[in-house]
């Protein structure tokens, strides 16, 4: 079975985080989605940075976070910003 680790962006200390928070496969990682796989590293670290969400989403697309599109990341930065900063 391939790991979180083997993806693009993906690495060991995300890899731990997410298996944390429920996201234990490339698979499962693919079906939740960058922003449902933030929301649930967010439950356990509020401080989870919009970074992270695009290393997500490159991961998902096989990609390396800083060649997603311009208006992936601005969809990706409002997400982000709705979820509101830690301890709000």
């Amino acid at each position: 079975m391939a790991k979180l680790s083997d993806l693009q962006n993906i690495g060991k200390v995300l890899e731990a985080r997410l298996v944390e928070a429920g996201v234990d496969t490339p698979e499962t990682l693919r079906e939740l989605g960058s922003r449902e796989a933030l929301v649930r590293l967010r439950e356990a670290d509020p401080g989870a940075c919009v970074r992270e969400l695009y290393a997500l989403e490159g991961a998902i697309r096989g990609v390396k976070d800083t060649a997603l599109p311009e208006e992936v990341k601005a969809e990706l930065r409002a997400f982000h910003k709705s979820l509101g900063r830690a301890g709000e």
